[in-house]
């Protein structure tokens, strides 16, 4: 069975938030940290550090 990588990570995060609680401020940090990390100049370094 194949899961695509997107729905497995939402899956991981909605546990996530159910059992841990965190504030929801927190999540949006996060979520909005790594969109932005990810449109940066360090990309390509977490790009290759990941794989």
């Amino acid at each position: 069975m194949s899961v695509p990588l997107w729905f497995f990570l939402f899956c991981l995060g909605w546990v996530g938030v159910k059992l841990i609680r965190p504030p929801w401020w927190l999540v949006l940090v996060l979520l909005m940290g790594g969109y932005l990390l990810a449109d940066s100049l360090l990309a390509p370094a977490i790009d290759t550090a990941t794989k």
